[in-house]
């Protein structure tokens, strides 16, 4: 028990630190947009793309990868990954048209997948029906990335060109291969004698098959279709709409991310006496309050502050969503933790994909639109739970 323990202790900083190779892809280029598209001779709307293009490539990613692991093993897959995002992190670095650009970041979130889907299983092993407490370790740690992504962008920028924004995720990557290489334990591969793409396939439908289990996914998917729909929209929110200085959206950003912080120490803290189902339930009822307390504001064109108010419990609540979510899923399947952690990663960068589009087709000039998302995606998580517990499933 003690030397598990010890395990515990030294694996969480390098697990986190693996999952948060996707905040850092994601958040360290946005302040170079504008600067990469001039220098590739196209519009920031056309380098804006490259966003939604990274959550399909990793969503893609994740849906190969999952089962991939389950049957050759962990640590080869997050190997794989790794090597696969250097090189396509170095590519971008050289890139030199906007095609080259949007392809190598597709494929870099692709190879990206593979490092981070491997994640949830480790911790699944480590703390077997106490998943949704490692998960919450796990992103209390890695919640500093997305805090500090859009800073280390911005000095790089002071500094350097944007290249080495690419460069800087190259050497990243490098250093996190060597401690896998050194920290993360050999696993024997979970080999089978089945066909693979039979295997594969099987796999998928064991995760769907499941009554709860799909609840559960549906679950984790709205809570972070909400997110997703939350990080594209902030920026107009605050900047444009409320017409605060680039300072002090950090802040207010820099504050949600807190949120977040503080709503996983507290889960992590209750989980193991509460169970993931109550605290699911306990993060459903708070978003959904807080979500209609945001529609409500956004209608009667309350201040800015009144929606600091509300996003910032809401938000906070969607991490006790999604976390409790994944925790029940990856219980429900010790055996087929890749494509369980595969389908959840899938579906939740997939809708991550879809929120840009549709709240650009929706766009008004007002936070409305925003809001109404919101909450339709926390009132989906509420129906969706209620049917769970009123069919009694676990």
């Amino acid at each position: 028990m003690t030397r598990n323990k010890i395990n515990v202790v030294h694996l969480l900083p390098l697990l986190a630190s693996m999952v948060a190779i996707t905040p850092l892809a994601i958040d360290m280029y946005l302040p170079a947009m504008p600067i990469i598209a001039k220098e590739l001779g196209t519009s920031t709307s056309a380098i804006q793309v490259s966003l939604s293009l990274y959550l399909a490539g990793y969503a893609l990613g994740m849906m190969m990868f999952g089962p991939i692991a389950d049957r050759i093993g962990r640590r080869k897959v997050a190997l794989l990954g790794l090597v696969g995002f250097i090189i396509t992190s170095l590519l971008l670095a050289f890139t030199e048209s906007i095609n080259q650009f949007l392809s190598y970041r597709f494929l870099q979130a692709a190879f990206g997948s593979g490092a981070t889907v491997v994640v949830p299983g480790i911790i699944r092993d480590l703390y077997k029906e106490h998943t949704a407490k490692g998960l919450s370790y796990v992103s209390l740690i890695m919640m500093v990335a997305p805090m500090i992504a859009p800073g280390i962008g911005s000095l790089i920028l002071e500094l350097s060109v944007w290249r080495t924004i690419f460069l800087g995720l190259t050497g990243y990557a490098i250093l996190i291969l060597l401690l896998v290489l050194w920290k993360l334990p050999r696993k024997l591969p979970l080999r089978s004698e089945r066909n693979w793409l039979h295997e594969f396939a099987s796999n998928y439908k064991l995760v769907f098959s499941h009554p709860a289990s799909r609840l559960n996914i549906i679950s984790s998917m709205m809570g972070s279709f909400g997110f997703f729909c939350y990080i594209t929209t902030i920026s107009f929110v605050y900047i444009e709409y409320f017409g605060i200085s680039e300072g002090k959206f950090s802040i207010l950003f820099g504050a949600n991310v807190v949120a977040l912080m503080i709503t996983n120490i507290i889960n992590s803290r209750v989980v193991e006496r509460a169970g993931s189902a109550k605290m699911l339930i306990i993060g459903t009822l708070i978003a959904n309050f807080f979500a209609l307390w945001l529609v409500l504001v956004t209608i009667l064109d309350w201040s800015l502050y009144w929606t600091v108010g509300a996003l910032f419990p809401l938000i906070g609540s969607l991490a006790l969503i999604t976390v409790n979510s994944d925790g029940l899923i990856l219980n429900q399947f010790p055996q087929q933790t890749g494509t369980a952690t595969a389908v959840i990663g899938t579906l939740r960068f997939g809708s991550g994909a879809l929120a840009g589009p549709i709240l650009a087709l929706l766009f008004d000039g007002t936070p409305l639109n925003f809001a109404i998302l919101m909450f339709a995606s926390v009132a989906i998580v509420m129906i969706v739970q209620l049917i769970r517990r009123r069919a009694n499933l676990s």
